[in-house]
């Protein structure tokens, strides 16, 4: 598992780090085949959230879906918790939270979130398959994405469900160790 003491490192520090993790694994490994055009395109915002609170949290997500309003160039954005949310179980309630918060708010079908977490576990699947790790970030993360976005990019794309078919097959044949080494890599990275 990485380390998230992240206490001692700056916001710079977490943005080069995830930045850095999307390009060497999410993108070069083709993860996520929309992430490329995003990331060369720079339209991928990192906002860190210091909060130690789950309404602050709460409070920041808001605030990061009025962002996208108010700014339609950016095209997704990634809410990194580098203190927050060290148990996946109190990360998945935030997530459950959230969604219900952005029904309530009238957010639903205009954007839609993505989990990533450094424990992240598919539902039926053991700790140490490796293909958890095509959710496993450095740090608790939530990507927003666009909604209309996502549905021209599954248009242009065809059959997504061959995706995660694929990362569990790609990541098995990598194995847990070396998909860490990935993880472990983005976490050495500094501004």
């Amino acid at each position: 598992m990485p380390d998230n003491s992240a206490s001692h490192l700056d916001d710079r520090d977490i943005t080069v780090q995830t930045l850095h993790w999307v390009k060497h694994f999410i993108v070069d490994h083709q993860i996520c085949p929309f992430a490329r055009r995003e990331l060369e395109r720079e339209t991928i915002r990192v906002s860190v959230v210091r909060s130690k609170k789950l309404d602050v949290a709460l409070d920041e997500l808001v605030a990061e879906l009025q962002w996208l309003d108010a700014h339609p160039d950016t095209e997704t954005s990634l809410l990194v918790f580098p203190t927050l949310f060290r148990s996946f179980d109190a990360y998945l309630d935030y997530i459950e939270l959230a969604e219900s918060l952005m029904v309530t708010l009238g957010y639903e079908g205009v954007y839609q979130l993505a989990t990533f977490h450094p424990d992240y576990c598919f539902e039926g699947a053991e700790v140490d398959d490796a293909a958890n790790y095509s959710n496993r970030s450095p740090y608790a993360m939530v990507h927003v994405l666009r909604e209309a976005s996502v549905e021209r990019a599954i248009e242009a794309y065809g059959d997504t469900q061959q995706i995660p078919e694929r990362n569990m097959t790609y990541l098995d044949a990598m194995g847990a160790q070396k998909a860490e080494r990935f993880l472990q890599a983005a976490l050495d990275e500094r501004a």
